[in-house]
Protein backbone atom coordinates (compact mmCIF):
# COMPACT_ATOMS: atom_id res chain seq x y z
CA UNK A 1 0.00 0.00 0.00
CA UNK A 2 2.01 3.16 1.28
CA UNK A 3 5.69 1.97 0.18
CA UNK A 4 7.33 5.32 2.45
CA UNK A 5 5.63 3.52 5.60
CA UNK A 6 8.21 2.02 7.31
CA UNK A 7 7.35 -0.67 10.08
CA UNK A 8 7.82 0.88 13.53
CA UNK A 9 7.67 -1.67 15.85
CA UNK A 10 11.25 -3.83 16.84
CA UNK A 11 13.26 -5.91 15.87
CA UNK A 12 12.83 -3.23 12.47
CA UNK A 13 13.19 0.14 14.29
CA UNK A 14 15.31 0.27 18.41
CA UNK A 15 13.34 3.24 18.86
CA UNK A 16 9.95 4.82 17.70
CA UNK A 17 9.59 8.39 18.13
CA UNK A 18 6.56 10.45 17.97
CA UNK A 19 7.95 11.88 15.33
CA UNK A 20 7.95 8.90 13.69
CA UNK A 21 4.49 7.83 14.54
CA UNK A 22 3.02 11.42 13.16
CA UNK A 23 5.39 10.80 9.83
CA UNK A 24 3.64 7.44 9.19
CA UNK A 25 -0.01 8.87 10.14
CA UNK A 26 0.59 11.69 7.55
CA UNK A 27 1.72 9.55 5.07
CA UNK A 28 -1.20 7.06 5.63
CA UNK A 29 -3.68 9.65 5.51
CA UNK A 30 -2.39 11.25 2.44
CA UNK A 31 -2.66 7.36 0.42
CA UNK A 32 -6.07 6.89 1.46
CA UNK A 33 -7.39 10.83 0.81
CA UNK A 34 -5.20 10.92 -2.37
CA UNK A 35 -4.39 14.47 -1.40
CA UNK A 36 -0.80 15.15 -0.55
CA UNK A 37 -2.39 18.54 1.05
CA UNK A 38 -5.80 19.24 1.41
CA UNK A 39 -7.75 22.30 0.07
CA UNK A 40 -8.41 24.91 3.09
CA UNK A 41 -12.12 23.71 3.28
CA UNK A 42 -10.62 19.86 4.15
CA UNK A 43 -7.85 21.04 6.13
CA UNK A 44 -9.97 20.17 9.50
CA UNK A 45 -10.71 16.97 8.24
CA UNK A 46 -7.21 15.71 7.11
CA UNK A 47 -5.62 16.95 10.10
CA UNK A 48 -8.07 15.51 12.47
CA UNK A 49 -7.71 11.97 10.10
CA UNK A 50 -3.82 12.26 11.01
CA UNK A 51 -4.18 13.20 14.53
CA UNK A 52 -6.38 9.93 15.10
CA UNK A 53 -4.14 7.43 13.04
CA UNK A 54 -1.22 8.44 14.90
CA UNK A 55 -3.09 7.96 18.38
CA UNK A 56 -4.03 4.67 17.44
CA UNK A 57 -0.73 3.70 15.67
CA UNK A 58 0.54 4.62 19.32
CA UNK A 59 -1.70 2.67 21.08
CA UNK A 60 -1.39 -0.44 18.98
CA UNK A 61 2.65 0.03 19.36
CA UNK A 62 2.21 0.48 22.96
CA UNK A 63 0.27 -3.18 23.43
CA UNK A 64 2.21 -5.07 21.46
CA UNK A 65 4.02 -7.58 22.22
CA UNK A 66 6.80 -9.14 20.27
CA UNK A 67 8.23 -12.45 21.34
CA UNK A 68 12.30 -11.97 22.16
CA UNK A 69 12.41 -8.27 23.16
CA UNK A 70 12.51 -6.12 25.89
CA UNK A 71 9.56 -4.51 27.50
CA UNK A 72 9.22 -0.71 25.88
CA UNK A 73 9.60 2.10 27.42
CA UNK A 74 6.18 4.09 28.08
CA UNK A 75 6.24 7.08 25.64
Amino acid sequence: MCRSIKTLREPYVPEVTPADIQAAALQYVRKISGFRAPAAHNAEAFEAAVQAVAAATATLLDQLQVRGSRPAAPR
